[in-house]
């Protein structure tokens, strides 16, 4: 992961992505450099235009940044409705 990462920094900074930059960013965050590793990345970022790439993957992960939302409200509610139950068990019989 942290190769994709060294790619969107030089993306991000409007540095060339070329195996180089990407190196001196892996090393420079103390990671071991593979540089097999670094030279299948520049070569599957031939054709991508990541500035596309980084837009698509943002509109899809929003849905999925809303989902915790939802499950909070949910959570919050909940806990709402079971307090009557609870008064009724805890109240003194009669």
């Amino acid at each position: 992961m942290e190769y994709i990462y060294a790619a969107m920094i030089l993306h991000t900074t409007e540095q060339d992505i070329n195996e180089e930059n990407v190196t001196k960013i892996l090393e420079a965050a103390g990671a071991d450099v593979d540089e097999s590793r670094v030279k299948a990345l520049i070569a599957a970022l031939e054709d991508v235009d990541i500035e596309e790439a980084m837009e698509t993957t943002a509109m899809a992960a929003a849905p999925a940044a809303a989902a915790p939302a939802a499950e909070a409200e949910a959570e919050e509610t909940a806990p709402a409705a079971e307090e009557p139950a609870a008064e009724a068990e805890t109240a003194p019989a009669q």
